[in-house]
């Protein structure tokens, strides 16, 4: 077997009509657990949503939204510990909200609301702020590019990591095709028991899923045919080929790279995955994807894994026209029509812009592909707004994986652009460099970077019903 033997990592949480009701809070004062003095506040909005407020002794007057990502709905106002104890001794006040706790994990269909309600809330508390900026990780950073584009005279300007920017159907598009994938070329003996791929009638079942994927998989590994079929899956997936602790593959060391695709794989990916679509599925009330009317080849061939996966399956003897044209023919999975409109409603940001937005990515994130930012430019491009969007990139593997004094350095980038109302070079990668490493913080890595097209093949809603 090729791969080496990886310690498991813990996943961050992902990798998906706007309201301006504002609720009436309850609120108490409490010293805040920051190490910072700071006085902390909480209330519920009207959905049952719990927010929190930390607001310090000397606050400049910015307020910072935060949106977090993907699980459980509890209140959360800064992307890690640290993050909000530097934020603090540098004067924001932080707020942000668990969107509504009665509904799925992927809260889309209230998170942006509740945002602006809690927005609201926390003002009414503390006083209007000099200055409102929204910062968003994540899913999050999709919640976070829906308040830019409708947050235009209530935030100033908004700072995206990780963000999931392609939207949730893009998202459980390509994750399907990697899916259908592994499930028709690595359990080819199966294919009267093939298992559920999209439509889950519980959490039970998309883990069962996951755990007959990932097996298939791990068996897959031990064989040239094997990688050559998991390097076609990890392309569809816009899986990175550059896994944690190890050296990135060189750009034509074709098996490395598939080693890494697949220690993404043995880590538990598609436990994520699977939960994340069953998620979803609870939001939108059905299967908010499709692949049906797919040509798997046209496909591969807009994807910057191509040559790698051509190369491995010329290796391995197999014929890859064939797989493609297996992959074609076998393609009947259909979306349920209201699902995709509520997803299109709730869980995409393409998209105008009416704010400033700065997005910071890692170019390897294994769960939001580096590749959605590629997507979200055009979007915001083809709407006329590309000059308030500016996106950024850290050299470096995993999602969210950023460093403190990255992430201050981005948001001072972004106050740079609302003070002067121009970005000037403060977005470009090395004055966030230069910015984060006189923080004197723990470091930096940003770098000159040109994410690839998202390969997800599909422009639109589908308008085929469910079989």
């Amino acid at each position: 077997m090729r791969a080496r033997t990886r310690p498991r990592i813990t996943l961050a949480a992902l990798v998906v009509a706007v309201s301006t009701a504002l609720a009436t809070p309850t609120a108490s004062a409490a010293p805040s657990d920051t190490g910072t003095t700071a006085t902390h506040l909480t209330g519920t909005l009207t959905d049952g949503a719990d927010w929190i407020a930390d607001v310090p002794a000397r606050w400049n007057g910015t307020l910072l939204l935060f949106s977090h990502g993907f699980g459980p709905t509890v209140a959360r106002n800064a992307p890690s510990d640290a993050v909000r104890t530097e934020l603090l001794a540098e004067g924001y006040a932080l707020a942000g909200s668990s969107y509504d706790p009665g509904g799925s994990m992927w809260a889309l269909a209230s998170a942006e609301q509740d945002q602006f309600a809690t927005l609201g809330a926390v003002t009414a508390k503390i006083g209007k702020p000099r200055r409102t900026l929204s910062v968003g990780q994540s899913m999050g950073g999709l919640v976070n590019a829906q308040l830019a584009r409708d947050g235009a005279g209530r935030i100033h300007g908004a700072l995206g990591l990780c963000g999931l920017v392609a939207g949730g159907t893009d998202l459980d598009n390509y994750q399907l095709d990697a899916e259908y994938t592994i499930a028709r070329l690595l359990l080819p003996d199966e294919q009267s028991e093939q298992p559920s791929l999209v439509r889950f009638g519980s959490a039970a079942e998309a883990a069962t899923t996951a755990q007959r994927l990932t097996a298939a998989v791990n068996v897959a590994q031990a064989t040239p045919q094997g990688r050559a079929r998991i390097a076609l899956a990890a392309a569809f997936l816009n899986l990175p080929a550059w896994a944690p602790g190890e050296t990135a593959p060189r750009s034509t060391d074709w098996a490395g790279q598939e080693e890494q695709q697949y220690a993404w794989f043995a880590q538990g990916i598609l436990s994520f995955i699977e939960n994340g679509r069953y998620a979803v599925e609870q939001s939108a009330g059905g299967n908010n994807s499709w692949n049906r009317g797919m040509d798997y080849a046209r496909l591969l061939a807009g994807s910057v894994h191509a040559p790698q996966v051509r190369a491995l399956y010329r290796a391995a003897g197999l014929d890859l026209g064939a797989d493609l044209e297996n992959l074609t023919e076998g393609a009947a999975i259909t979306a349920d029509p209201a699902a995709v409109r509520t997803a299109q409603r709730t869980s995409s940001a393409g998209q105008g812009l009416g704010v400033p937005l700065l997005d910071v990515h890692t170019v390897a994130d294994n769960l939001v592909p580096v590749e959605q930012e590629h997507r979200f430019a055009d979007r915001v491009r083809a709407a006329g707004d590309g000059a308030l969007l500016r996106q950024a990139y850290v050299q470096r593997q995993g999602h969210c994986t950023f460093t403190t004094a990255e992430t201050v350095a981005a948001l001072h980038a972004l106050e740079h652009r609302v003070t002067t109302g121009h970005w000037g070079d403060a977005a470009s990668p090395a004055a966030l460099e230069q910015s984060a490493a006189a923080l004197g913080l723990d470091g930096a890595a940003y770098v000159p970077y040109r994410p690839a097209e998202l390969t997800v093949g599909r422009q639109g809603p589908s308008r085929r019903v469910r079989d």
